[in-house]
């Protein structure tokens, strides 16, 4: 059972990795990850069409990121953990600006540090079981602000920059 709550895995693969380590906990994690990264591996080759559209807005209004991540199935983009992973990678980009996605990707976490942005997905692969992928991104910076909305559960994500007026004509714009 603490294996399951510190890995995410599946209770078999948990038990599994134990018996081959020999009750050895730090093996069973290294096995366990191993296997995952297999299993990501094994997806990658699947279509990742449904997902989640996010934004982030910096607290001083000045940056701004609209993001979407795909996955297999709906049900993967209205999953917590999903949706939390979506919301740290937009976040990443807001304050570490990548030029495009093959750098976010090869960019250490802000959330897993030691880990890059790859690892943490592949993580995420192996953990929920769907492949998914980062498949787009804007940023936005400003001398006036920036405000979001999005719309329909994550399906539409919208970033307005403004020159002048205040948050709410932003809202009321996007």
């Amino acid at each position: 059972k603490e294996l399951r709550e510190k890995t995410g895995a599946g209770m078999m693969d948990c038990k599994k990795a134990l018996t081959e380590s020999n009750g050895d906990e730090e093996k069973a994690i290294e096995l366990l990850r191993e296997r995952g990264l297999s299993k990501a591996a094994k997806k990658s080759g699947r279509i990742a069409a449904e997902g989640l559209a996010a934004a982030y807005v910096s607290a001083d209004k000045k940056v701004g990121v609209a993001i979407e991540v795909n996955a297999e199935t709906d049900f993967v983009a209205k999953n917590e953990e999903f949706k939390s992973f979506v919301a740290d990678v937009a976040k990443q980009v807001a304050e570490k600006n990548p030029a495009n996605v093959e750098e976010l990707l090869a960019q250490e976490s802000i959330v897993e540090s030691g880990k890059t942005v790859s690892e943490v997905l592949t993580n995420k692969i192996a953990t929920i079981g769907e492949n998914m992928s980062i498949r787009r991104f804007e940023r936005f910076e400003s001398t006036g602000l920036v405000e979001k909305y999005i719309h329909g559960d994550g399906k539409i994500g919208v970033l307005v920059e403004l020159e002048g007026g205040d948050s709410t004509l932003a809202k009321d714009i996007c």
